[in-house]
């Protein structure tokens, strides 16, 4: 191999060179030099940046724009730093630097004998005096880069990226001088995995450091550490390497590397590895031990127990160390001692809303025994439903024997923001009454005990770094060309989310409001005049969420709830019927225009009009629920015209487009309405013929809003749309689990996507990638 000026590789570096190759190069250098097998790659030091910045005279430029910058003003920070940005990728890198990084990027090419090899490109900051864990989190990384123009471009990024708001941000109110900080960049081969997993040298939930963890599953390990699929987990005794241990769960989805470009997919284990593989031990013995003896020899490296990230490599079939890390959740020995050391696994389910919490077991059968849930219990039942959402609001956590990811309890509870695992079929039977568990939701397991450290003690923790207001943050969240709308149901939890980076409520719920502030039934009220009650108690819900984001829009869903559900409001038993199939039943538009339902309809409209016209905020617009035809469409807006909510350029109406028939007849209906949400969960039911609800169907794969059909029906819908200028919204979960799927969306020209809460800051962020992604492409084919 030929010598270099700007490149070091791995065996070059250590420990003792983080002012040349920042703490990842250094990290990488010091496992490679001591046996530990990474992936193979080199670093391009510091001085290659400094070089660069000199050779075009930009250290000048970058020192005028950050002389008499007032970082308090985020607009200006915004600016300031994509000038600077802007300064260094617009040059090419100088050619001596250049010639190096091709030479020892086709040296890896030629080692490896890959040809289109892929590489992740990491930023690593350097300074002398100053640990690289200041800096972790505000540089850029890529992955899964093709091709040495690639290559060249994202370098840059990754030096431009050492001028973030942020980084610029925190430097100044740490008194960091910034030209005593520099970058190095590191590229290595992307690890095409075919396992992967995490391994910790001492039990992370024990806190025995006699003990290795080791989860594991299929694919990229983004899966693992995201949380979508539950990992084998199997735990090893450090001294014997013998296996006190085995977990193995079923896992239904995997991460892999996209076969026609650049990024990654999400795809069933059982449809590219058979079915045979979800419910299959992960990892071999032998590779249980071959992973426990490197974890043991990178924890002596470092003289720390370890948290270490590691891959199967499918070219080179080769174990890859990736990352290794302190464990820092470890309690002190003599703390040890007040932890649960033996885990004993209750019941398992999916993860619908990701935490941890511990509490009393509470078994609640019906609606007349949500009294008994106090504030900080389990609650457990077979399936929620939305006259259980007080009960839910005091609870810590929420276990179901049945539903999907995208059942009553999993939506209220990411909304509600505490910890959901449903689809646990038995829990019910055998999570006793009043026995204390930990409810692992992010895993969706629940175990016996508290054996855990919950979210809230975790968020009681202090914590050190500088934390920027949610001003700022809001103002410094990537501007998307598509809309960024929140899903909200609960009113009295908008304050707590008034300042995400959203465009507008996309999807308000009536639902809970007529659980939790009117908690009677329309027909019930007016049957004994108490319709005023009705009135003020809607608007109000809604008046209190549309003030706090005034002018932004917000699209209120008049009420969905299906006849068992109504059934359950004061007075509902009285005038609701008991139907075989609620859900395809007698629900939205048709109830409506129903003469028994009718004028309960008109309360709805009565109060959308007060919020209107006597508050003036006409920020509110109507979206209409489960429309079948365009001849009930065409009736219920003649209702809606005679309470004075008629289409205007300031009221819009949209509908949810959630049945078929919207679908097939997209341009007959879009010459009605003002915009269309695409209902993806009940859309995907209906066309794939899988209860949205059913835990069985859900954990076998069947509902899956990626299906071709849903997506081919999605397709039409906007092109239909937009054939008359009308817009095209989503209100389903399944753009933020999937990023594959809103890249799809993106593409085909989705007007906006709504999200719950937790998911409205990274949803912008992946938008905004995607955008990127399809212009950059669009320019390359110029």
């Amino acid at each position: 191999m030929k010598a270099y000026k700007y490149i070091k590789w791995f065996r070059e570096v250590g420990k003792k060179d983080l002012s040349i190759v920042g703490g990842k190069g250094a990290n990488l250098g010091e496992l490679t030099r001591n046996g530990i097998n990474v992936p193979p790659g080199f670093c391009i030091i510091s001085d290659a940046y400094n070089h660069f910045i000199e050779y075009y005279s930009l250290k000048q430029k970058i020192k005028d724009l950050i002389n008499d910058l007032d970082i308090e003003n985020s607009s200006e920070l915004y600016e300031r730093s994509s000038k600077i940005r802007e300064y260094i990728e617009r040059y090419g890198i100088p050619e001596n630097i250049k010639t190096e990084i091709v030479d020892a990027y086709n040296e890896i090419i030629d080692k490896l004998k890959i040809k289109d090899l892929h590489v992740a490109i990491r930023s690593s900051a350097t300074a002398e005096d100053l640990p690289e864990a200041s800096f972790a989190g505000q540089q850029d990384t890529y992955l899964e880069i093709k091709g040495i123009e690639e290559i060249l471009t994202h370098i840059k990024k990754c030096w431009s990226s050492l001028w973030t708001a942020r980084a610029i941000y925190y430097r100044e109110k740490q008194g960091f001088d910034h030209f005593e900080v520099a970058l190095s960049v590191v590229v290595q081969k992307m690890v095409n995995s075919i396992k992967s997993g995490v391994l910790f040298t001492a039990n992370p939930v024990t806190n025995d450091i006699n003990e290795i963890m080791i989860n594991a599953s299929w694919g990229l390990g983004e899966a693992v550490v995201s949380g979508i699929v539950t990992p084998d987990e199997y735990i090893i005794d450090k001294n014997t390497l013998q296996i006190k241990d085995k977990n193995i769960a079923e896992k239904n989805v995997m991460i892999v590397r996209k076969d026609n470009g650049v990024g990654t997919v999400e795809i069933g284990v059982k449809d590219f590895l058979g079915y045979d593989k979800a419910i299959s031990q992960c990892l071999s013995d032998d590779e249980i031990k071959l992973l426990s003896e490197k974890g043991i020899m990178i924890e002596k490296l470092y003289n720390s127990p370890q948290d270490i990230e590691w891959a199967f490599d499918n070219d080179t079939k080769e174990l890859y160390i990736l990352q290794a890390r302190p464990i820092t959740t470890l309690k002190d020995s003599k703390d040890t001692t007040e932890v649960k050391t033996n885990l004993n696994v209750l019941v398992k389910g999916l993860s619908a809303s990701p935490g941890i919490s511990s509490g009393k077991v509470i078994k609640i059968k019906d609606i007349n025994e949500i009294s008994r849930v106090r504030e900080g219990d389990i609650l457990v039942t077979v399936m929620t439903n939305p006259d259980m959402v007080p009960a839910m609001r005091k609870a810590a956590a929420v276990v179901t024997d049945e539903g999907g990811r995208t059942c009553h309890a999993a939506i209220v509870s990411r909304e509600l923001g505490i910890p959901c695992i449903v689809g646990a079929k038995k829990a019910t039977e055998v999570l006793e009454e009043g026995m204390i568990v930990t409810v692992d939701a992010t895993r969706g397991v629940v175990y016996e005990g508290k054996v855990l450290g919950t979210d809230d003690e975790n968020k009681n923790k202090k914590t050190e770094g500088i934390s920027l207001s949610e001003e700022i943050l809001y103002k410094l969240a990537p501007i998307t060309g598509t809309k960024i709308y929140m899903n909200l149901g609960e009113p009295s939890i908008i304050s707590k989310y008034k300042n995400l980076p959203f465009d507008g409520i996309g999807l308000m719920r009536t639902e809970f409001i007529f659980s939790n502030l009117v908690g009677a039934h329309p027909m019930y009220l007016l049957k004994n005049g108490m319709e005023d009650y009705f009135i003020e108690k809607m608007a109000e819900g809604i008046t209190l969420v549309a003030q706090e984001v005034y002018p932004k829009p917000i699209v209120v869903r008049l009420s969905d709830f299906r006849t068992n559900e109504f059934r359950g409001l004061k007075g509902g038993e009285e005038v609701e019927p008991i139907e075989n199939n609620p859900m395809i039943g007698w629900r939205g538009v048709s109830r409506y225009i129903s003469s028994e339902y009718e004028k309960g309809f008109r309360l709805e409209c009565k109060a959308l009009r007060k919020v209107r016209e006597e508050y003036g905020l006409i920020n509110v617009w109507a979206m209409l629920p489960f429309v079948r035809t365009t001849w009930e469409l065409q009736k219920v807006m003649e209702i809606m015209a005679s309470e004075g909510l008629e289409r205007t350029n300031n009221f819009k109406i949209w509908i949810m487009a959630e049945v078929p028939s919207v679908i097939f007849e997209a341009e007959e209906f879009a010459k009605l309405v003002d915009g269309f949400s695409i209902g993806s969960n009940d859309l995907t039911q209906l066309i794939l013929g899988a209860d949205r609800d059913s835990g069985i169907l859900n954990s076998m794969g069947y509902f899956d809003e990626r299906n071709p059909a849903v997506k081919k029906a999605i397709k039409t819908l906007i092109e239909a749309a937009h054939k008359y200028g009308k817009t095209v919204s989503i209100c389903g979960q399944a753009p933020s689990l999937y990023p594959e799927f809103a890249e799809f969306l993106v593409k085909e020209g989705i007007d906006s996507i709504s999200v719950n809460p937790d998911v409205v800051d990274y949803t912008r962020r992946l938008v905004a990638h995607v955008e990127q992604k399809i212009i950059l492409n669009k320019i390359r084919k110029l």
